[in-house]
Parts: C-alpha cells; structure tokens; sequence
C-alpha cells in the first residue's frame, strides 16, 4: 500500500486544514471562534494507522455512491447489480472498501489548495464503469473551506459522493453536541423504513421534529422518540426538487462556542448525522469520543436515489461531466 501523507492547506483569513491521501479526509480543521480562539473542529485520531483502522468514514469522501443503496441492488439500462452489503441488508458510503478507505493521488498542490485523484475501476464494490475522480479542497481568503467534486466515466455507472466530517464547534473535543445549534433550510424529508432505507415518500418537515427551519438546540430534539430508530439524527433533509436546476443553496448553520458554520451545496439533500455510532476510541488529544460527540453536515443526493424515479439523478454517462460544490463558511 502507498504510503498515508498529509498536507496543509491554509488561507489569508487564517484558516487552515489539513488533508489525507487516505480518503481524502479533512484531518485537520482550525478555525477560530469570534473570540479569537483557534481549535481543531474535526474529529480524528494521531497516528496514520488509526487513521486507516478506526472510524473509517471520519471526514472521509464517500463513494462511488454515499448512503444507502436497498439491499444493495439497482438496475440500470436493463441490467440489475448487486453491490456487497455492509450494513444490514443495504450497501452503505461505496460498500466494504469505498473511496474513504483508498489512497489518493495529489495531482495538484498549493498553500491555500490541494487536488486529489482517484480512479475507480470497472467491477469496484460491483459498480460498472471506470470512473475518474477528482476532488479539490481550497481555503478561500474569507474562510471558507470549498470541495469541489469531478467525475467522468466510460461506461453508464453510478456516482453520488459526499464528505462525511464529523463536527464539533467546540472542538474536537468538545464532548456533546447537544449545545449544537442546528438550523435546516428545507421544508420535506424523506422517511426511512426499518432498514434505514428512504420509503419513497417525501414527506413535509412542518409539525414533526424534523422541522429545524429556525434555530434549535440539538439537545433539545435529538431524545425525541421520533429520532429512536437512528439512536439520534441520522435523517436526510430535501434541499430541492429531485429536477431542480443545480445551484448553490444555503443548507444548514451550525452554531457553537462562537463559531458559526454554514454548509452550502450545489446536491439537493442533506444527511444530518449526529455520531450516534461512534465508538469508545481515543481522540487527538486523549479524550475518548463517544456517542454524539459531533455533528455531519452531509450534503449529498438522496438516500437509494437509483431505486426511486423522483430522487435526484445520479446515473453518469460517457461524455458527462460530475460536477459539485460544498462550502463550510465560517462567519
């Protein structure tokens, strides 16, 4: 295996990432809160190996496609696919051994920005296609962190990608989010059966506790009886229509400690995830993580898309061009 590297991007602004060949994780974050103090706001480990063996999908890009896929199956253009399971009975972030746990090549590098290829071949994790990736991460002077996705294939495939950064405004090891303010800008989500897997349904957010269209302390809605089945937030939110044009949109705020952070995103959903799963490891500094420790702001397109006519489309042809952008803003 190549060997695991990281690299420092950083802005004028004063915020500074760093990032992975492995997965292309964000393995760093600082950013300062409104009173000058600097902390490290991703989760994460201190050691290259842990990187590679614990919490796989920390800050990772998650692919070919991210989130769930029903039972692993989907049919396109006539032919049905089965994907490896790895999550119950549904293919879960790209299957046992997605983009989060590939060594990426750095194709291009600066101080304020890095890009990252990865070439995913034909009959990978069952997806048809070879398919070129590219992702760019750059650290805009008004601190913003900007991730920029490409993609081009050769054959008719699947592709749907996402980071999965785990978040605490406290920093890293804050401990829980339920202090978190969260504010969704979305008006439907879509519901999920007992596998995890959306219905088909898109449902509206008004009257339910998925309604997060003003300020609300996650700590005051995360214990609801209808956030049980995920241990806590794990919900995808409708950002758009499945045809809506692309453009960027205004997602959700995250508010803590002083910091305030914005997702913006050219994907129509949004999973909210609240570290329900996280398991006992130790942190960067010694502090163990656990349960609802952070927060992913996941944009992304929606949940088994492929197995319902009315999610976004996330079928990609030879001759087209992926092409997406999410923003953390940090005001």
């Amino acid at each position: 295996m190549k060997p695991i590297q990281f690299y420092t991007i950083k802005s004028s602004g004063g915020l500074k990432a760093e990032i992975s060949n492995l997965g292309a994780k964000i393995t760093k974050l600082l950013v300062a809160n409104r009173k000058g103090e600097v902390k490290d706001i991703v989760l994460g480990f201190r050691t290259a190996e842990e990187w590679r063996t614990k919490e796989t999908y920390f800050n990772a890009i998650c692919g070919r496609v991210a989130n769930r896929i029903k039972d692993g199956k989907f049919t396109l253009d006539g032919k049905t696919y089965q994907l490896p399971v790895n999550n119950g009975t549904n293919s879960l972030h790209g299957g046992v051994e997605g983009f989060n746990a590939k060594i990426w090549e750095v194709v291009e590098q600066s101080i304020y920005e890095i890009k990252l290829r990865y070439r995913a071949k034909d009959g990978e994790e069952g997806y048809p296609g070879n398919v070129d990736i590219y992702v760019t991460y750059t650290a805009t002077k008004d601190n913003r962190l900007v991730i920029h996705y490409e993609a081009k294939t050769d054959a008719p495939t699947l592709v749907a990608m996402t980071n999965h950064a785990y978040f605490n405004l406290a920093g890293e090891d804050g401990g829980r989010v339920d202090d978190h303010v969260l504010q969704v800008f979305a008006d439907r989500y879509t519901p999920f059966d007992d596998t995890a897997c959306p219905t088909g349904e898109i449902l509206p957010v008004e009257g339910t506790p998925m309604d997060f269209r003003q300020p609300t302390r996650i700590g005051d809605r995360i214990h609801d009886k209808f956030f049980e089945p995920g241990r806590g937030i794990d919900n995808n939110w409708c950002l758009c229509d499945g045809d809506a044009p692309k453009e960027l949109r205004h997602a959700a705020t995250l508010q803590a400690d002083g910091r305030t952070m914005e997702c913006w995103t050219t994907m129509k959903g949004l999973q909210v995830y609240t570290g329900n799963w996280i398991e006992k490891n130790e942190g960067k500094n010694g502090k163990l993580y656990d349960e609802q420790h952070a927060v992913c702001l996941e944009a992304q397109n929606w949940p088994d898309s492929i197995n319902h006519p009315a999610f976004p489309n996330i079928i990609l042809r030879p001759g087209e061009k992926l092409d997406e952008t999410t923003e953390y803003r940090f005001l």
